[in-house]
């Protein structure tokens, strides 16, 4: 995407687009559009990106009749292909276990030698 700097001849345009409470203003010559000036008020330029890239538009066609044909897969099957089973949660990990003959810190019992 391209974005260049306004040049002064179209300023009065830009304030009219700026005033206007329609989101799209449509150009026309002898009764046919020719234009549009579409306003970005509240867009991101990553939206304003995908509406204007054509490999974006073909999948979404393409997603568009598959839905219309049927082709469609519900969540709870997508679920059952995909999600791992919840781990049981009476699982307790495992102990550790003490070397042969050591004793347990913390003891009340001191030893001198």
């Amino acid at each position: 995407m391209n974005t260049i700097r306004m040049p002064e001849e179209l300023r009065p345009l830009l304030e009219v687009a700026e005033a206007s409470t329609l989101e799209t203003l449509v150009f026309t010559e002898k009764r046919r559009p020719v234009a549009a000036l579409v306003s970005l008020r509240n867009v991101d330029r990553e939206s304003l990106a995908l509406s204007t890239n054509p490999k974006f538009w073909r999948i979404i066609e393409t997603a568009r009749k598959e839905i219309r044909t049927g082709k469609t897969t519900t969540l709870e099957a997508l679920e059952r292909k995909f999600v791992a089973p919840a781990p049981n949660k009476r699982v307790q990990p495992p102990r550790q276990t003490r070397a042969r003959g050591a004793r347990r810190s913390g003891s009340l019992t001191e030893t001198r030698g």
